[in-house]
């Protein structure tokens, strides 16, 4: 297998630890490890104290596990098995189900290795774009018609990485009527799921509405710990399971033992932690619509519905790449261009999970300011 450079790791690797504000990350302000042990409850107390520093089992923590299940309405804790984040699970579900012959539909603008992994597995993949001028909707008839008999995979990611877009439920519904339909397995990466503006927006998860469906889920964005690694797979079908188990064998066999027993501390305090993770976010986005008014004749966005992240675009006349460039070097402030998404527009990815979101934003308005012949206002 060979696959591309991951064109938003990359960038990352260059900038991320280099800069004073990322403007762009999609994880939610992380948890210090002192916040989160205060959180404990007597039983993961007991496990933090108590932690041998040797293997774990492969498919994660018993009850580690039980919780994960219990962020579900059907999933029981033998049907979730965890990985070392959502991109080795990403990784995972792609070779056990895709090879030369097969065909799988991916949404985009996405999450690179969503559509990667699957060609470099030999699969032929369609992207299917979302819709911007209708708010980046799932096109359900564009989906439908670049289905094949060789369709064994339709993947989507909502709440929607970089656009924060959610379907309403109808049409989740058609989706999840249209893979049974296909008899295709619908992947959905639900790892921005509980970032809802609304929480009556909030979708079912695939696994509960369909049996064939898996769900994805991470420990890095709803609940700001990326640093423990930890996410999941969650699907009702045994032999899919089995084959996953099977090939994380190859890979990191089992998880890392501190990160399993904070994150099990994390998700029996999850009203907590979610309810930090969403006020940080209505905060932000406040600020966001003063800022998208105030310089609404150079900038446009669809405002998100949920996640922490979306996808403006600047005006035609400004490259995006090259102010992104201005940006981060005179600034210190990082942005992601669209072109790292391979997705043209003159978009650019800003996520409004950090707590430093004022100041980055104001580093933004400098270098807006400093452009020929840029206004602020509409």
């Amino acid at each position: 297998m060979r696959l591309p450079d991951f064109t938003l790791e990359r960038y990352f690797a260059r900038w991320e630890f280099n800069v004073r504000h990322s403007l762009c990350s999609s994880d939610l302000e992380s948890w210090r490890l002192d916040e989160l042990l205060a959180l404990a409850d007597d039983t993961g107390r007991a496990l933090w104290r108590d932690l041998m520093l040797g293997y774990t089992e492969s498919p994660g923590h018993p009850q580690l596990r039980a919780e994960i299940a219990g962020l579900y309405e059907t999933v029981a804790p033998d049907e979730v098995l965890t990985f070392a984040g959502a991109g080795e699970a990403i990784f995972t579900v792609m070779n056990v189900m895709l090879g030369p012959g097969d065909h799988a539909l991916v949404s985009w603008p996405g999450y690179q290795s969503l559509f990667a992994v699957a060609e470099a597995a030999g699969a032929e993949v369609t992207r299917v774009p979302l819709a911007e001028a209708a708010g980046w909707a799932l096109d359900l008839g564009a989906l439908r018609r670049a289905l094949r008999p060789s369709t064994r995979l339709i993947a989507v990611n909502f709440p929607h990485n970089p656009t924060g877009a959610l379907p309403d439920r109808a049409t989740f519904a058609a989706l999840v009527a249209l893979a049974e339909e296909a008899g295709a397995v619908l992947f959905s990466d639900e790892v921005y799921r509980l970032l809802e503006q609304n929480p009556a927006d909030r979708l079912p998860a695939a696994v509960d509405r369909s049996g064939g469906a898996v769900s994805l889920g991470v420990m890095s964005k709803a609940f700001g710990l990326a640093g423990l690694r930890v996410g999941w797979l969650a699907t009702h079908d045994a032999a899919l399971r089995r084959r996953c188990a099977a090939f994380k064998d190859y890979l990191t066999i089992c998880n890392s033992a501190p990160s399993e027993v904070l994150a099990l501390i994390a998700l029996r305090a999850r009203d907590t932690v979610l309810a930090r993770g969403r006020a940080l976010i209505a905060t932000n986005l406040a600020h966001l619509d003063r800022f998208f008014a105030d310089w609404a004749a150079t900038l446009t966005w669809v405002r998100p519905r949920a996640g922490s992240v979306a996808f403006p675009r600047l005006r035609a006349d400004l490259p995006i790449d090259r102010v992104c460039a201005e940006l981060v070097e005179q600034e210190g402030v990082l942005l992601l261009p669209g072109s790292v998404f391979d997705y043209g527009g003159n978009h650019f990815r800003l996520g409004f999970g950090r707590a430093d979101l004022p100041q980055a934003l104001a580093g933004l308005e400098r270098c807006l300011s400093r452009q020929p012949a840029v206004m602020r206002g509409r």
